[in-house]
């Protein structure tokens, strides 16, 4: 769609038809000739299609999209997705009649093709039992059927809903595609491999039920955290790359909060060698701003949030952000950085351990596994586990290591310990499969 002189509501309208109908490009600018009418900055057009996205009801998700055009084309457009909810202009919601059924949020849907058989009995099990303890009752008192009603994961008809897929379902990727997460390590700060082009040293694709999601994913970002070293006073102490409690509340708040009707995106967790970002599809829900992100609180998949809680992985509702704020300042780390687009809502840890001095995060000389000072080698905490291995046994053989880290793929261990021999910590010896390494 063209739109020669655009306002935001022309804007608004056009979200809206191209939402409800098969999704579509709207071009700002631009006559049908393709004959530039009104020169627009990226960032003027953002601005416009904020003011417009307000102007729907429910907000309609659009993105702004560069082009790379040589010809002297546009090269910034609005994208708008096919949407699964009708959409209308605010004003018009506002006239309809408080009798009028209000649009069912995401999360509340049904999903068609799906039955409770779909659902994964252990997982129903585990979220009583920890519903059970959390309200200090016996597991046995609820009635099953009459609850997954009652907290949303099935309708009046005992159908599944988008909720009950997510919290409970065996594959919700059969149903909810993107509904995962993806791990992807980068040796330096930038999207490039070792040798320089552009690559990453590890990549993981984690799915299941969300509950499965959140312990996988954060054993892949704990795995992968370096351990270093702060002095207090005269003694040493070992640290996490990040805080512990911050990694944990970014991941969680991804997974709670991100916006499960955007198909074709995952969360994306991105882990460079100064700073972990945490990517989760669809901006700040409802009237939430990055201004008012630690006053306010506001949940677009309520039942989700609450599923997590009874779980134990939120301990207290609406206060995540204000405690990761909390943790990285207790660590010395700057602030976590928080960008929000119309599609996406990024969280940036920094490992800086030094706000005054913006000193990088020093990994620890204490874990050699001999008495070896190794000040500027950077270990995960992984590799950690090896070189203790190596300390206490002498050496490790890859079948070694896979026994200590069994949920981490036999190449990735492989380049770990290729990675120990390049730092010269240990020392390869043997061919093919009689290979195990000793300490240098």
């Amino acid at each position: 769609m063209l739109l020669p002189q655009p306002t935001p509501q022309e804007i608004a309208d056009k979200l809206i038809s191209l939402a409800n109908h098969d999704g579509g490009t709207i071009v700002a600018g631009y006559d049908k000739l393709g004959h530039l009418t009104t020169r627009l900055s990226p960032e003027e057009l953002e601005a416009l299609l904020r003011e417009a996205v307000a102007l729907t009801s429910p907000l309609v998700p659009a993105s702004l999209e560069t082009s790379d055009n040589a010809k002297g084309g546009p090269s910034h457009m609005i994208v708008v997705s096919a949407s699964k909810v009708r959409h209308q202009l605010a004003s018009e919601a506002r006239e309809v009649s408080r009798s009028t059924p209000v649009p069912e949020s995401y999360e509340d849907q049904s999903v068609p093709g799906a039955t409770q058989a779909d659902f994964e009995p252990t997982i129903v099990e585990e979220y009583f039992i920890k519903r059970a303890a959390r309200e200090r009752k016996q597991a046995d008192v609820f009635d099953r059927s009459a609850i997954l009603r009652e907290i949303g994961a099935v309708n009046s008809a005992g159908q599944p809903t988008a909720m009950g897929i997510l919290l409970f379902g065996k594959t919700p990727g059969m149903f909810i595609k993107s509904s995962g997460v993806t791990f992807v390590k980068y040796p330096g700060v930038d999207m490039r491999a070792d040798g320089g082009a552009m690559g990453y040293s590890r990549r993981e694709e984690i799915s299941g039920p969300l509950a499965r999601v959140v312990e996988r994913t954060w054993d892949v970002v704990f795995e992968e955290m370096r351990v270093g070293a702060v002095v207090k006073g005269r003694t040493r102490e070992d640290v996490l790359e990040y805080p512990e409690l911050a990694v944990r509340e970014a991941l969680v708040n991804a997974i709670s909060h991100r916006d499960y009707g955007i198909a074709g995106r995952r969360i994306e967790i991105r882990k460079f060698s100064d700073r972990l970002e945490i990517i989760s599809p669809g901006g700040l829900a409802g009237y939430m701003t990055l201004e008012n992100l630690v006053e306010e609180h506001y949940s677009r998949n309520p039942g989700i949030v609450h599923g997590l809680y009874q779980w134990g992985y939120i301990e207290e509702l609406g206060l995540g952000i204000d405690r990761m704020i909390e943790e990285m300042q207790s660590a010395g780390h700057p602030d976590p950085k928080f960008d929000s687009t119309f599609y996406s809502f990024k969280v940036t840890l920094s490992n800086f351990h030094d706000r005054r001095t913006n000193q990088h995060f020093t990994p620890a000389a204490s874990l050699a596994p001999t008495n070896v000072q190794l000040a500027n080698v950077s270990v995960t905490e992984r590799q950690a586990r090896a070189m203790t291995y190596v300390r206490d046994y002498g050496r490790i053989t890859n079948s070694d290591y896979g026994t200590l880290c069994p949920s981490v793929s036999a190449e990735t261990l492989r380049s770990d310990l290729a990675d120990l021999v390049s730092k010269g910590v240990l020392m390869r010896v043997g061919e093919k499969k009689g290979t195990y390494y000793i300490s240098k």
